[in-house]
C-alpha cells in the first residue's frame, strides 16, 4: 500500500484519576488490555492499544491520570508521561464523569488548553442518567470550558455512542502507513501484561490495604504447550502490607482449591499414567505453596 491508501495516527485518551479512561480503552479495542480498578491511579504507564481496520490503523494511547497534587514523585512522572504524549498526537479524547466537574478536570483542561491539538469530550457514564435532557446544561458549560471539536456522551463500560466517537476520530487521521502489523493490539510484552493482571487482583481485592504504589515483576515467564507457568514478585513499602497480600493470596488459593477439586477428580480419573504422575507432582507443589503462605 501506497501512502495516500492507508492511514494511521496517534490518538491521547486523557483526563483525571478514575474517570474510565482504561475501559473506555479496552472497550474500543473489543478484548481487555488494561487494568481497570474503582481504586484511583490504577493506570501507571503509558500503554498504546492499537485498532486496525481496513486501511485505517488508529493507534490509542491511555495515560495515567492527570494529577493536581505534585507531590509525590509518582504523580509528578506520571503527570510528565501524560504530557509528553498530548504534544504528540492527532486527537485527544477528554474523558470526564457526567456531572462532575472538579479542581482534577479544570487542571486537565488548562493542560490541554497548551497544545495545539483537535480535543473531543467525552462525557463518560451517560447510562447512569435516567432523563438525558438533564445533559443539556452540562455539555453547555463544557462548551465554555474546553475548545472541543466535539462534546461526545457516553457509556465506555455499556459501549453507548462508541460508532459516534470512532467516526470522530477517524476524521482527524491523516494519510500514513500503518506503524503495526494489523494482528498487532498493543506495543507491550506479554510479561508486562501478566504483571499488570497480577496488580489489578491485589489492588480489586485489598482497596485501601494496600496503597497503589504496589509494584509487580515478573521472574519467571515460561510457556509448556498449553501451559504457561508465570513467577511474580510483589513488592510493597511495608512489611505489615506484605503481611496482609501473603494472607489474602493464602485465603483466594484455599477456596479456589476447595471449588476446584471435585472437579479436577473427575479430571483425573480420563489422564494416563504419565499425565497422572505430573498431576501429582503438579499438586503436591500447588499444596506446599498453600502451606507456606499460610
Amino acid at each position: 500500500m501506497t501512502n495516500a491508501s492507508t492511514r494511521c495516527g496517534y490518538v491521547a485518551i486523557v483526563g483525571r484519576p478514575n474517570v474510565g479512561k482504561s475501559t473506555l480503552l479496552n472497550h474500543l479495542l473489543g478484548q481487555k488490555l488494561c487494568i481497570t480498578s474503582r481504586k484511583p491511579q490504577t493506570t501507571r504507564h503509558t500503554l498504546l492499544g492499537i485498532k486496525t481496520e481496513g486501511d485505517t490503523q488508529i493507534i490509542f494511547v491511555d495515560t495515567p491520570g492527570i494529577h493536581t497534587n505534585q507531590e509525590r514523585a509518582i504523580n509528578r512522572v506520571m503527570n510528565r508521561s501524560a504530557a509528553s504524549v498530548i504534544a504528540d498526537v492527532d486527537v485527544v479524547i477528554f474523558v470526564v464523569d457526567r456531572f462532575e466537574w472538579s479542581e482534577a478536570d479544570e487542571y486537565v483542561a488548562r493542560y490541554i488548553s497548551n497544545h495545539e491539538v483537535p480535543v473531543i469530550v467525552a462525557i463518560n457514564k451517560v447510562d447512569l442518567i435516567e432523563d438525558k435532557e438533564e445533559l443539556l446544561p452540562h455539555l453547555q458549560f463544557l462548551s465554555a470550558k474546553v475548545n472541543a471539536a466535539d462534546l461526545i456522551p457516553l457509556s465506555a463500560l455499556k459501549k453507548v455512542n462508541f460508532d459516534q466517537l470512532e467516526e470522530k476520530v477517524k476524521g482527524f487521521i491523516p494519510e500514513a502507513m500503518h506503524m503495526f502489523p494489523e494482528d498487532q493490539i498493543t506495543d507491550r510484552s506479554e510479561r508486562f501484561l501478566a504483571s499488570e493482571i497480577v496488580r489489578e487482583k491485589i489492588t480489586r481485592q485489598l482497596g485501601a490495604e494496600v496503597p497503589y504504589q504496589v509494584t509487580v515483576e515478573i521472574e519467571e515467564f515460561r510457556v509448556e504447550r498449553t501451559v504457561t507457568h508465570i513467577s511474580a514478585l510483589i513488592l510493597v513499602e511495608r512489611e505489615g502490607q506484605k503481611k496482609i497480600i501473603i494472607g489474602n493470596i493464602a485465603k483466594t488459593l484455599g477456596k479456589k482449591w476447595k471449588k476446584l477439586s471435585e472437579k479436577e477428580k473427575e479430571n483425573f480419573r480420563k489422564m494416563n499414567e504419565k499425565d497422572k504422575i505430573r498431576y501429582n507432582q503438579e499438586m503436591e507443589m500447588y499444596n506446599n505453596k498453600i502451606l507456606n503462605l499460610n
